[in-house]
């Protein structure tokens, strides 16, 4: 177990894979962080769709997390791209077969990589958080935003639930990057299927009848990211969330298990 964790470290820590993700996760961590703040006063909004978040929820004790929080769908995006790619690639290249010879047990195999996987965004929520908050504080003082209750308990507790609530999020969106790349065996599909259907068609559909949003899987893990939302409670969101990632465990490991590992 511990020799397949590292081996897909090695794989992981490649300079432009690891600085690549990290470096994206951080531009856009960065602007949409410092965009709530800068764009406070705005007419048009400062959040997500057009929405606007005044003062008196940033001077509440999770005001520093609050644009963390926001980036949570965008990091478990980004993460699923990564590990969706990573695992087509091993049929693609043929590595897989070269892994198999060293460690014939598929599934002990495939519990190293998601491991590894669930270290790997560990880290990168770490980093992501501290440097949101980082900003925040930053760009506080200029939007009139108090940030007395902050660091307070109450404040360390609301950034502890809400780098747990991201992380829960981010896993989630990597299993099933995992599970697209074993089922179909192809970076270009694995990834072009998922943010069609997550960036796209969910939100298209949702338009349309408001009502599926409740149903719909990315945006179960958005909401679980943000600790729940107006029209989605955080225990349906992690209920319905944990559903699909179970049944996504179960095919992915079945297919690793049964299928040929030729491309």
């Amino acid at each position: 177990m511990f020799k397949v964790f590292f081996a897909e470290w090695r794989k992981l820590r490649r300079p432009t894979l690891f600085f690549g993700t990290f470096a994206a996760a951080l531009f856009f961590n960065g602007l949409i962080t410092s965009f709530v703040y800068i764009m406070i006063d705005s007419p048009d909004g400062n959040s997500d769709r057009g929405r606007s978040v005044g003062r008196e929820v940033l001077n509440l004790a999770g005001g520093s997390v609050y644009g963390f929080s926001s980036i949570g769908g965008l990091l478990g995006i980004i993460i699923l791209c990564v590990f969706a790619a990573q695992t087509a690639q091993e049929y693609t290249y043929g590595t897989l077969r070269n892994l198999l010879l060293r460690q014939p047990r598929r599934l002990l195999l495939l519990a190293g990589k998601y491991a590894a996987m669930k270290t790997f965004a560990l880290l990168l929520i770490l980093i992501n958080a501290v440097i949101s908050i980082a900003i925040s504080y930053y760009l506080s003082d200029r939007a009139k935003v108090s940030t007395d209750l902050w660091f307070t308990s109450a404040g360390w507790s609301a950034i502890g639930h809400t780098i747990l609530n991201v992380y829960i999020s981010v896993v989630f969106y990597a299993v099933i990057g995992i599970t697209l790349g074993i089922l179909l065996k192809s970076p270009i599909s694995s990834i072009s299927i998922a943010l069609v259907w997550i960036l796209i068609l969910e939100n298209l559909i949702g338009a349309v009848k408001p009502v599926t949003l409740k149903w719909m899987p990315g945006n179960q893990f958005s909401t679980i990211a943000q600790g729940g939302s107006l029209d989605i409670s955080y225990s349906h969101a992690l209920t319905l969330g944990s559903v699909f990632v179970v049944v996504a465990l179960a095919l992915s490991s079945f297919i690793f298990v049964k299928r040929d590992v030729a491309n």
